[in-house]
């Protein structure tokens, strides 16, 4: 933005502006690696300790113990569980990923090819201070939830 002077406003500062948004995007990318490791130490280290999980029917988990702990669930109900990236975006503290969600649902029938869900999806992250203060998934879970209850309907 330039002022109508000719000068540019107070506030301009465009290569601490993208060096900030490019450390954003590189602590998602970092959080992203540490769910694709199903590592919840070092998720853990890179939320903040008010960290906030918002999940595709918009159910809410508050605070970093009970989300390493969700974590920990996820990995055990999907052992392989990978988040493919194929764009991020940045502006000031927000970050969009989209991509696709994949895993294999560890139900009755077990790592089975029948159990195996994939799914668009996109995440929205706020970066604040370092770290992941709100990880929000996008996902149409409709099959995935299909998958599930056939393996869970099984005798």
């Amino acid at each position: 933005m330039i002022a109508q002077s000719g000068i540019l406003p107070y506030d301009y500062r465009p290569n601490e502006r993208k060096t900030m948004t490019s450390n954003r995007i590189k602590i998602v990318e970092a959080f992203i690696g540490a769910i694709n490791r199903r590592d919840p130490a070092e998720i853990s280290e890179l939320m903040a300790e008010d960290h906030t999980f918002v999940d595709p029917a918009g159910r809410i988990v508050s605070g970093r113990e009970d989300m390493i702990a969700g974590w920990r669930a996820y990995f055990q109900m999907f052992p392989d569980y990978k988040i493919q990236v194929e764009n991020i975006l940045a502006n000031k503290t927000l970050v969009a990923v989209f991509g696709s969600a994949s895993g294999t649902y560890n139900g009755k029938r077990g790592l089975v090819p029948a159990n195996k869900i994939e799914m668009p999806a996109a995440w929205k992250a706020v970066v604040e201070n370092g770290k992941i203060k709100l990880w929000q998934v996008y996902a149409d879970w409709t099959q995935g939830c299909k998958t599930m209850d056939e393996d869970n309907a099984i005798g």
